[in-house]
């Protein structure tokens, strides 16, 4: 997998997603987990925007992340909140925990970061794994985007230091076998006026069907699965949902 933030990429992550910000995943994972006792995995947590709530809610969790830079901004929130989680650098498809967790949650649509179907399939046995018997899968997945508007998008934010930083972002490809896109991202540094740095990212999703999905899962070993939209637990999802979050169970 090659989509790993780099500095600017991650740096406008922190600004745009930031500690205390939710699109109702923070809400719902905290009540889907208000039981959970055990330890739980966050793959992929970024700069620590749902893993601090969780946190500070009580919960034991840790996560991995591909990115330094993303690992760096977590470790940094969470040592502003005297919270001192296990986080490691690692990747979806070759992580590895010698323990066993009673759950393993990744909002946001993180797991669409996998775009070869055969990667995908191999993370979920390994996500299963990794599960006590009994222990729970809960993702976020975003319906098909392979026909949204692929004109270009401008966005920027100012620094802490009061610099300017700068995402142009394009759609440039969408196979519809593949069930992927690919989107070109430039980051860019403006210090008093002047171009300080730039990056350039090709970001590749893969976009799944519900029921492509639901079937991987069992397939995987899984069994007891709820798929809700937009964060209503046992809504079965709509047209028009912006997000579909399942929820399913290793085997006692």
């Amino acid at each position: 997998m090659n989509n790993s933030y780099g500095k600017l990429a991650s740096h406008v992550y922190n600004l745009d997603k930031y500690i205390g910000k939710s699109f109702g995943d923070v809400e719902y994972y905290l009540e889907r987990l208000n039981e959970c006792s055990g330890p739980i995995l966050e793959p992929a947590v970024g700069n620590g925007r749902a893993l601090i709530p969780l946190l500070e809610a009580g919960l034991d969790v840790r996560g991995f992340d591909a990115s330094p830079e993303m690992l760096g901004y977590c470790r940094a929130h969470c040592k502003e909140r005297s919270l001192t989680p296990a986080l490691s650098q690692q990747t979806f498809e070759a992580f590895a925990h010698e323990e066993r967790f009673e759950a393993i949650v990744i909002p946001a649509g993180s797991l669409q970061l996998i775009a070869d179907h055969a990667t995908a399939i191999a993370t979920v046995k390994r996500f299963l794994d990794h599960l006590r018997p009994g222990g729970r899968l809960i993702f976020d997945l975003y319906p098909h985007d392979l026909f949204a508007d692929t004109q270009p998008s401008i966005r920027n934010w100012q620094t802490e230091a009061g610099d300017l930083l700068t995402l142009t972002s394009q759609r440039v490809k969408a196979d519809l076998i593949a069930q992927t896109t690919v989107s070109h991202l430039r980051y860019e540094l403006w210090c008093e006026g002047k171009l300080a740095s730039s990056e350039l990212e090709f970001l590749t999703m893969r976009w799944w069907g519900v029921e492509e999905m639901a079937l991987t899962l069992r397939a995987a070993g899984f069994v007891d699965l709820v798929v809700s939209g937009n964060y209503d637990f046992g809504s079965a999802p709509k047209h028009g949902d912006e997000v579909v979050t399942f929820e399913c169970r290793r085997p006692r």
